[in-house]
């Protein structure tokens, strides 16, 4: 399938997904955002597909939402009349706190969240704003010397509704999050590695062959092992450890069902590599 504003390569069961607009720095706007999110449809979708890697076309990985959309949107809230309040609103105004509508972020964010694959961010240069959450969403990110990491949205008066609010403090400490994301200030690579938001910063010519290396050997790996323990860390963070070990038994009972166990400890005893399929 042709794309306008993503290019898309499978390797070794590894699908490369570049994010490309250069014009706008590789922007999520609507355009990319559906060609990406049709290609991550087809990554769930095709069991030959174990891990996802998000880059950018140089130089930059994402510069985040299209700051010219912002403008229009502006204007048309400067024409919209106020809607009139509804009836329990009239009777009971802290009624309205309750009726707000609930909105779910950006699509991609939770798409990316929710993938029961691997994930794998190689960071190539600006991630600023939603690239940032972007990025922060992937299960692991890997780093050029030239990136930069910006919660920029405060530069526009905004705030980080990507989930950056709820990756950030996870990865980095709550007070760290906090100077990030009041600033907007940019971060190198190093700084990045050195907070723990990246797991590698390499020289950015060896950063696709560093993050394929890792992507190969995932993808070679129980894929659905992996989708387990990803669930289990994710819930983990809000248990009890008592809570998270009747998870941990439950995922592990499936995991003892799966061809890849039975392949893992033959492999074992004939003392060779396993050949793991992901189920």
């Amino acid at each position: 399938m042709d794309f306008q504003y993503i290019q898309s390569e499978t390797r070794d069961g590894v699908l490369i997904l570049r994010l490309n607009d250069p014009a706008t720095r590789n922007a999520l706007g609507p355009e990319l955002t559906a060609e990406a999110e049709s290609e991550i449809d087809r990554f769930e979708r095709d069991p030959a597909l174990r891990v996802l890697v998000l880059t950018g076309t140089d130089p930059a990985f994402s510069s985040g939402a299209n700051v010219r959309g912002f403008q229009a949107s502006i204007n048309r809230q400067a024409t919209e009349a106020p809607p009139e309040p509804t009836p329990w609103e009239q009777l009971d105004p802290s009624h309205h706190g309750h009726m707000v509508a609930r909105t779910s972020g950006p699509p991609l964010v939770l798409r990316l969240h929710h993938l029961q694959k691997p994930s794998i961010a190689a960071v190539n240069g600006a991630a600023y704003g939603l690239g940032c959450g972007i990025a922060l969403t992937c299960d692991i990110r890997i780093v050029s010397e030239r990136a930069r990491f910006s919660e920029a949205f405060i530069r526009n008066g905004l705030i980080p509704a990507d989930g950056s609010c709820w990756q950030l403090p996870r990865m980095i400490g709550v007070s760290n999050t906090l100077l990030l994301q009041y600033t907007g200030d940019p971060i190198d690579g190093a700084e990045a590695y050195r907070l723990g938001l990246a797991n590698r910063v390499v020289p950015h010519e060896e950063l696709m062959d560093a993050t394929m290396e890792i992507a190969t050997r995932l993808a070679q790996g129980p894929t659905y092992s992996m989708a387990l323990i990803k669930l289990l860390v994710q819930k983990a963070l809000n248990q009890s450890l008592e809570e998270h070990l009747i998870d941990a038994g439950r995922a592990q009972s499936l995991a003892r069902k799966t061809e890849d166990h039975r392949e893992g400890v033959r492999a074992f005893l004939e003392k060779r590599q396993p050949v793991f399929k992901g189920r």
